[in-house]
């Protein structure tokens, strides 16, 4: 490459280059492409900045902490426990109130249950035994309640027994009862306290009402009247999941309580509120189902006068809640704001390339307005053609045309005009001009003397 071309490449690299644009009289296309500019501004403005807030910086790292507590008594009168008094000590588990709790609503009690031997129960199906020979000593009983002794008991005449086993004796029996044993838990209420941090705002906030009030917390009720409380109904909360708590306090289940903070950090800290989503998560449309319902076993523990330990047993059925807690904050960033309005600016750019499709492409007249579009790159081509001519071809010398004398003819205007500017422009017809370029204004002053 020589020092021209070198020259001519570095001269290129500063060059700006620009689009060129052609106004279309198509009234179809114009309507179109405005149509797609103020969908494409709508777009951009209620759901990309005012639904999704997208000029703000986000934080869904939520800090969360829960603290429940339940409140409510009963009173109940059976063949097992005899009169007694319900607490929020006896029927809440674990006591000390967690995200997590349950509330005892049914029970299946074997009550004065000592270490001894006894039959397995009937309903184990690896208890079930013909001879001594089926219980092998020392054998746990699968799903069972005790280890085999090697008697097989047979009550009776009858072929089959159960097996002898070591355990609490009389092992558990009895079948849940149809009517819960504390259906009154329906009117108890739970307490649910939530702290809230965002680390990255450095922003806390708990669901709990700022007030002076002392008597609003034991008075409220949370509900449509006075969403901001947060003390609940547990009947509320089981209706509001579509379901009846008479039927779910039977065998139990299992709801969630859905906390969610969605904080516009722009506003005022008494504007960033939770919202209370309530679900049953267990498999609630198939009352027959194995994995309905909710329950576990526990047992309290006594001593005789003789200082042999004893204990009843507890089959609990009950509601389990669980509360969860998700949310985000977000506050004005001047960085989201800027990606997303160029974002947008860029995608304004689809509507004029939609729009030049339909306009060269689709249209009766699609070849008029190809042309027109692309007249510049022709043109190119064509100086680029006389460049090339002009380089082949033998043009007189521009410093020796400098030198020719004037003609001095008596017709001097006529014979100037007709023969002395042609040579001088002859030349630009060439298509050079010294080094070898084209010179555009000696082209165009050829066509004004010719015309």
């Amino acid at each position: 490459m020589g020092q021209a071309g070198c020259k001519g490449l570095y001269q290129s690299l500063l060059d700006y280059k620009t689009e060129k644009y052609v106004i279309a009289k198509n009234k179809k296309v114009g309507l179109l492409y405005r149509l797609l500019q103020v969908s494409i501004l709508t777009y951009l403005v209620v759901w990309v900045f005012l639904v999704k807030k997208c000029y703000q910086d986000t934080d869904s790292s939520l800090q969360s902490s829960i603290v429940t507590k339940v409140k409510g008594v009963t009173f109940t009168n059976t063949s097992e426990l005899g009169e007694r008094l319900w607490d929020v000590a006896d029927y809440v588990i674990p006591p000390q109130g967690e995200n997590v709790f349950f509330v005892i609503t049914n029970l299946v009690v074997t009550p004065n249950q000592r270490q001894e031997t006894c039959a397995e129960s009937e309903s184990i199906p690896d208890a079930l035994c013909c001879e001594d020979s089926d219980c092998p000593p020392g054998e746990p009983v699968v799903a069972g309640n005790g280890v085999r002794t090697g008697r097989c008991l047979r009550a009776g005449s009858e072929q089959k027994g159960t097996c002898e086993i070591f355990a609490w004796c009389p092992v558990e029996t009895k079948s849940r009862p149809a009517k819960p044993l504390l259906g009154e838990a329906e009117d108890f209420t739970v307490y649910i306290k939530n702290f809230i941090r965002f680390p990255k705002f450095n922003f806390s906030k708990t669901n709990v009402l700022d007030t002076t009030d002392r008597a609003f917390l034991k008075s409220c009720k949370y509900g449509p009247k006075d969403p901001y409380c947060p003390i609940f109904r547990l009947g509320s909360v089981v209706s509001w999941t579509g379901s009846n708590f008479q039927e779910i306090a039977v065998q139990g289940g299992v709801i969630g309580i859905q906390i969610e903070w969605d904080c516009d950090l722009d506003r005022a800290p008494s504007e960033c509120y939770p919202r209370y989503y309530f679900n049953r998560l267990d498999n609630r449309f198939s009352e027959n189902s194995l994995s309905s319902g909710y329950n576990f076993r526990f047992a309290k523990y006594y001593r005789d006068a003789a200082g042999v330990e004893f204990r009843t047993l507890f089959k609990a059925y009950g509601i389990r809640f669980d509360v969860m807690v998700n949310g985000k904050a977000g506050k004005f960033n001047i960085i989201p704001t800027i990606i997303n309005v160029g974002s947008g600016v860029a995608l304004m750019g689809v509507g004029s390339f939609f729009c030049d499709l339909v306009l060269i492409y689709f249209i009766k007249k699609s070849h008029f307005y190809r042309d027109k579009k692309y007249e510049e790159a022709r043109d190119l081509e064509v100086l680029a053609q006389m460049a090339e001519s002009s380089q082949q071809s033998v043009a007189p010398d521009a410093a020796g045309l400098a030198e020719q004398p004037e003609v001095q003819d008596g017709g001097g205007a006529q014979k100037e005009n007709g023969c002395v500017c042609r040579q001088l422009l002859q030349p630009a017809r060439s298509g050079r001009q010294g080094n070898g370029k084209v010179n555009v204004e000696q082209l165009q002053n050829l066509q004004t003397v010719e015309a």
